[in-house]
């Protein structure tokens, strides 16, 4: 029993689902600290913790969904995961994955039907991107739209949600800055996957464009959507901190700039090895990005 329960553990990406979970943390720890400032009650306290319990698990159900279309390319990128390695059969794949799915769309709907409604909307997303016969992973940039509106722009919202209205720019004018970011960013992971995605056929953007052209094409969303929290609180859009989100968003600024130098120093590397730095660094500056709204919210 605990040997099934860790190989479902290992199915669901564990690692993966920590960003979603914070973000949806930080998007409600943001709206708490928005004008007007919110009073901490149980009922906030608890659509908080509920909030982020059910971005974990939705993505671990957007996980395994993807691993399941995922299975000719996985053989031949990643042949030891659960599934192409056979250690997981498809039927329980499907089973832990819509288990998931429903679990987490039911927890949305026991924090308000907004939270609900951007939940499921960014389930159609996920869904979408490797189910056919959208299967948008297969389709280019329509890929990264696919992952930058539910991971980027929703999650942050929903994490709002969870305590102030949504009827508001401020909480949008954050989920543009990581939809942005996650436009061309998640196609870190891309590069290394080339072999495997094109035996799938899976055309994304350094398969179409070639690894050199796509690296251009990816380097300015890390660096623009930062440029944005500046803006914003010249704008009078964001009402946190307004030094430190000028100070964060320039210091990401210089972070990305970085990321795109080891990228444009040698394109080529980021074929080999399944984490190229510059995916770490993607990784960390989503998370940096996460905290940094909350300790610029909340002082």
């Amino acid at each position: 029993m605990n040997r099934r329960l860790a190989l479902y553990w290992e199915f669901s990406r564990p690692f993966t689902n920590m960003a979603p979970a914070l973000g949806m943390l930080s998007g409600g720890l943001t709206a708490f600290g928005a004008e007007p400032r919110s009073v901490l009650v149980p009922t906030l306290v608890y659509n908080l913790v509920l909030g982020t319990l059910m971005a974990a698990v939705l993505n671990a159900g957007s996980n395994g969904i993807n691993q399941i279309y995922d299975l000719r390319v996985d053989a031949v990128n990643k042949p030891h995961r659960p599934l192409p390695s056979g250690r997981l059969s498809l039927f329980e794949a499907h089973l832990f994955s819509w288990t998931a799915v429903a679990l987490a769309l039911a927890m949305a709907w026991t924090i308000n039907a907004t939270c609900f409604l951007l939940a499921f909307t960014a389930t159609v997303f996920t869904v979408g991107y490797s189910m056919p016969p959208l299967r948008t992973k297969a389709r280019g940039v329509w890929a990264n739209i696919t992952i930058c509106i539910p991971r980027g722009m929703l999650l942050k919202v929903a994490g709002w949600s969870t305590v102030k209205t949504v009827a508001a720019v401020e909480p949008w004018f954050i989920g543009l800055i990581f939809g942005l970011f996650l436009l061309g960013a998640s196609s870190t992971k891309d590069f290394a996957d080339i072999r495997g995605d094109r035996a799938g056929g899976c055309r994304t953007l350094p398969i179409l464009y070639g690894v050199r052209r796509a690296v251009w094409m990816i380097a300015p969303s890390f660096l623009l959507p930062f440029l944005l929290m500046p803006a914003g609180v010249g704008a009078g859009i964001l009402t946190g901190n307004g030094l430190l989100l000028v100070l964060f968003g320039l210091t990401l600024c210089l972070w990305g700039s970085y990321v795109v130098y080891l990228m444009l120093r040698d394109p080529e590397a980021m074929t080999s090895g399944e984490n190229h730095p510059s995916w770490r660094h993607m990784y960390l500056m989503m998370v940096a990005t996460q905290i940094g709204f909350i300790v610029a919210y909340l002082l």
